[in-house]
């Protein structure tokens, strides 16, 4: 595979395995916030909105800082999931995967919550009329509507943990087989003789996997618009 070490292929699979599960682990967060920001009337909602997208404006490395401070072991709910359940987030690659969903999560939200909001709420209040259980009402009609949102938020939280560096270089540091993803490898290549030949090809996978998601999400969407307008 392009003549790629040992090295470099863990750091690929790392970034792998670290994006889908960041996205996977905030998918069902990001569709409930999502409805909650396009449909909710309630106090708190700007409030809300602003914390969701804060990991937007914020440094990155003040990002990986904070869930450091929370999540780290001598950290409030850091300390407390490692006594009780045995997590640990620092410094593992579960930390990585945490701090890529957590960078990723406004990316996957806005789309998400741009697509409910398209949905034609005639629709749900025709189906509320009729006796459906709001949540009946999501299932079987707002969210099949949304579908081409949910998938590019998906794939838009895929992209953005496949090329976080920031945040988890400060919080889960740089550790070869750990917690070292892409962007860390290639950081490190730059930094030591000879080392370019590596960067380029490590930089060379992540366009390829970058394009190659977008692409997919292009088709999943166009399939999920052709099937809803066959319906």
């Amino acid at each position: 595979m392009l003549g790629l070490t040992e090295e470099e292929l863990t750091a690929v699979r790392l970034s792998l395995r670290v994006a889908l599960w960041a996205t996977a682990a905030s998918l069902p967060f990001g569709v409930l916030v999502a409805l909650l920001l396009a449909r909710g009337r309630f106090w708190g909602k700007t409030l809300l909105n602003g914390v969701v997208h804060l990991p937007l404006i914020l440094p990155p490395v003040v990002t990986g800082y904070v869930l450091l401070l929370l999540f780290g072991r001598k950290g409030p709910i850091g300390a407390f999931l490692a006594e009780q359940f045995d997590i640990v987030f620092a410094f593992r690659w579960t930390g990585a995967a945490l701090a890529c969903a957590v960078m990723g999560f406004p990316l996957m939200v806005r789309a998400m919550r741009l697509s409910i909001e398209a949905v034609d709420q005639r629709l749900e209040q025709a189906a509320g009329t009729l006796g459906a259980h709001p949540a009946w009402v999501f299932l079987t009609i707002t969210l099949p509507l949304a579908v081409p949102g949910i998938i590019a938020g998906m794939i838009l939280s895929f992209a953005k943990a496949m090329g976080e560096f920031g945040a988890t270089i400060t919080f889960v540091s740089n550790i070869p087989g750990e917690t070292q993803t892409l962007p860390s490898a290639i950081y490190t290549f730059t930094q030591v003789p000879g080392g370019d030949a590596g960067a380029l090809r490590l930089t060379l996978i992540s366009v390829v996997v970058s394009m190659g998601a977008l692409l997919v999400s292009e088709l999943m969407a166009r399939q999920a618009e052709r099937r809803l307008a066959a319906t």
